[in-house]
């Protein structure tokens, strides 16, 4: 079966600003990768061009009012009561195509979604999308638009049966909130808790609402958690889930800012777990929409998502970063020329502690959720 990867050279148009932490460059970066190692030419491969969504997508899920304000912005000029709708100065800023951006992005995911839901193909990626935190009317945590809300709600007009598994470091608190009252959508997020980091929900309690009780998961891990806790709580939780409720289709969002070296969080994973975690996906769905994420030191988003789509296409690639790609890029975080990771593993009291808060968190779910899901 074909696998299909999107993307467009309008990804790396698009700024945010020189001082934030989100830099869609860092995408055409992941393709230069995904190129150099040969992993968009065997057969079944499909390299997808993204198109933008139709305002009329986007009203599936995000308010008319907010979309016309989006629109108005895209000039890349202030509006007076933008602040209300969480846009201005700060992590959501005002700036030249952000409209243009988010219907590119959000197009991108639902042609993942459409190929993938066909037959097309049965795994598409979109590493521009994973823009997991904006509201039906409010822009928040870099996002403007929800593309994996959208993407899901148009699988769900097609009568199909989602699950959604979210690795980002931040709790995808947009998506939970769109399916908190609903059973046709099981959504399960492993993030490092709240109490330390944005958006300051995900905590194990948060298990839905109404037919939706026990369809939203939650597992908020410990500060400097490692990849040994994350992939129990992973194993733990994410396979017994999928083979209870039985989804159609998985859509994953892989965002890498859980890496040890990323800026903005404080988690402590490596390739070793974060590949490990896509394998297991890949096993478990016989249907896979991925999309990308978070992910601020923009070497690892490039490394990680080369070896997640290495991993979606069933090929092996070497260690070494090819040498056309580092001649060009090398002064950007590849410095040792290596596509993995060393493995790092977390020891002494501060880990147990952790693997104490963890498997707490994990017996908490299975107690409260597991006889919940059908």
């Amino acid at each position: 079966m074909d696998k299909a990867f999107l993307y467009s050279e309008e990804f790396a148009a698009f700024d945010y600003g020189s001082a934030h932490p989100l830099k869609p460059y860092r995408l055409r970066l992941v393709y230069e990768l995904v190129q150099a190692f040969g992993l968009l030419g065997p057969p079944g491969v499909r390299l997808i061009e993204a198109v933008p969504a139709s305002e009329k997508d986007l009203l599936l899920f995000h308010d008319r009012k907010y979309l016309n304000l989006l629109k108005t912005l895209n000039a890349g000029f202030y509006v007076p009561g933008a602040e209300q709708y969480g846009m201005g100065n700060g992590d959501n800023p005002i700036f030249k195509g952000m409209f243009d951006w988010s219907e590119l992005v959000a197009g991108a995911s639902l042609q993942a979604a459409e190929i993938v839901n066909s037959g097309e193909a049965d795994i598409a990626f979109n590493i521009s999308g994973g823009l997991h935190h904006a509201l039906s009317s409010r822009a928040s945590g870099f996002c403007y638009v929800n593309d994996p809300v959208i993407a899901i709600m148009s699988l769900l007009k097609k009568g199909r049966r989602v699950m959604y598994v979210d690795i980002d470091a931040h709790h995808g608190d947009g998506v939970q909130a769109a399916f908190y009252e609903t059973d046709k959508v099981l959504t399960v997020s492993i993030h490092e808790s709240g109490y330390y980091l944005f958006p300051g929900s995900g905590f194990e309690h948060e298990t839905g609402k109404g037919p939706g009780k026990g369809y939203s998961v939650n597992i908020p891990l410990p500060p400097y958690t490692d990849d040994e806790l994350f992939l129990y709580a992973f194993n733990e939780i994410v396979p017994p889930l999928f083979d209870a409720f039985k989804p159609d289709i998985l859509v994953s969002q892989l965002g890498v800012d859980a890496f040890r070296t990323d800026p903005l969080t404080h988690l402590q994973y490596t390739t070793n777990g974060f590949c490990k975690a896509v394998e297991t996906m890949k096993a478990l769905a016989p249907k896979w929409v991925a999309l990308g994420g978070g992910g601020y030191d923009i070497a690892n988003v490039a490394r990680a998502w080369t070896l997640a789509w290495a991993i979606m296409c069933g090929r092996e690639v070497s260690d070494k970063i090819p040498e056309e790609f580092l001649k060009a890029h090398g002064h950007e975080g590849f410095a040792n020329g290596k596509i993995r990771d060393e493995e790092f593993i977390g020891k002494g009291n501060q880990k147990e502690l952790m693997r104490k808060e963890v498997e707490r968190v994990v017996s908490f779910v299975k107690e409260m959720v597991f006889q919940k899901i059908h």
